[in-house]
């Protein structure tokens, strides 16, 4: 039976890194043709960092996949150190701006349409939701900055089984038990057991008045596999799809504000790779649907994530070709390059510390390696 649940671990695991990969991939396709699709010329293509994995040469391109799974590029050849005449059209730093724009956008683009396109498959394959088919206990599905929730540690896709060793039932009535509980107990200490692939685990969160009303400042909802039904028509079908993409933007996009204005609170919430695939095998646990709605989720993430303006992101490439377009005249080359090695190795650091961070609490590996 443990040999079966190791198995079936790594399986969901390597789901989740495939789905990664995927989005990666989607990402880097859409500089890449965005590229060659305007006769610009492109040396490499590589999905992932590190050492090379697999490597081949086709027209001139090197395409490559890496070892580190954590992101992607498409490099462009320099006139210096490929012998290509500076004045070649071909050059990406010789076109017009519009074009080299639509380069660096693609890629945020193509992981946009993909996202809707997945939602679109969802509906094709599974129907529209139509409730959950309710578990023991709920599930936190939203922690706000600075809540006593946040303050206990909790983390959207906890799930919580009991309160002060009261089991909270099923369904409807387990938000109900667990909402009226922490009314009654208004700056008091609560103790959340919380169910997982580490086994049970404890909470202490003490709930705090807000207008009146004694809160801990997270959104829940019953525990269970959601249930679908076939769509009624494509209307339906391309309105449930149009709605959950705008849905899952909408909040992405409220994340990351609430991570500018309320930066340290929020902070402790930020998951790199590791918690992204560990998210994902979780998901992948139950069932197809589950998985493309994570793969749908994480690809409009990873386009908002990339239209950030900050150095070696494309939203900070957009920055640097807008204040070149306001220049009149192309940025120094040193000065660019410079930029963007600070703004790659800045990123490269937040994603090790991320995933150290997220590696020591990692609960399906704990439950793989007691198992």
């Amino acid at each position: 039976m443990a040999q079966s649940c190791c198995c079936a671990t790594v399986i969901h695991i390597l789901a989740a890194l495939a789905v990664l990969g995927l989005l990666i991939a989607i990402h880097e396709a859409g500089h890449f043709l965005a590229a060659v699709g305007q006769g610009i010329r492109v040396s490499s293509f590589s999905i992932g960092l590190g050492p090379v994995l697999v490597g081949w040469r086709h027209r001139g391109i090197r395409f490559a996949l890496r070892a580190i799974p954590i992101g992607g590029y498409v490099a462009f050849p320099d006139a210096e150190t490929e012998e290509i005449p500076a004045q070649d059209p071909g050059l990406f730093q010789n076109r017009p701006l519009p074009q080299r724009a639509l380069v660096i956008a693609a890629g945020v683009l193509a992981n946009l349409i993909f996202a809707w396109m997945v939602l679109l498959a969802q509906g094709a394959v599974y129907g529209v939701p139509d409730g959950i088919t309710a578990a023991a206990g709920i599930v936190v599905t939203g922690v706000s900055p600075d809540s006593p929730a946040a303050v206990a540690g909790l983390r959207p896709g906890d799930h919580v089984v009991a309160v002060n060793g009261q089991p909270l039932g099923q369904g409807d009535e387990a938000v109900k038990t667990l909402v009226t509980v922490v009314q009654a107990h208004p700056d008091s200490p609560l103790t959340l057991r919380l169910e997982g692939g580490g086994g049970l685990q404890e909470r202490q969160v003490i709930p705090r008045l807000d207008k009146g009303t004694s809160r801990i400042g997270a959104q829940l909802q019953p525990y269970g596999a959601s249930r679908y039904r076939p769509v009624a028509d494509v209307g339906e079908w391309l309105a449930t799809a149009s709605r959950g993409f705008w849905t899952i933007t909408a909040n992405t996009l409220a994340g990351y504000g609430q991570l500018l204005t309320h930066f340290q609170a929020t902070a402790r919430q930020l998951g790199g790779p590791v918690r992204i695939v560990e998210v994902g095998a979780q998901l992948a646990q139950q069932g197809g649907a589950s998985l493309l709605l994570f793969t749908a989720l994480i690809s409009i993430n990873l386009a908002v994530l990339n239209a950030l303006p900050l150095p070696a992101l494309d939203g900070g490439q957009m920055v640097l070709l807008l204040w070149e377009g306001l220049r009149g005249q192309p940025l120094p080359e040193r000065w660019t390059l410079t930029v963007n090695r600070l703004g790659f190795a800045l990123l490269l650091g937040l994603v090790g510390v991320l995933m150290v961070r997220d590696t020591s609490q990692l609960t399906i590996l704990k439950s793989w390696l007691t198992s």
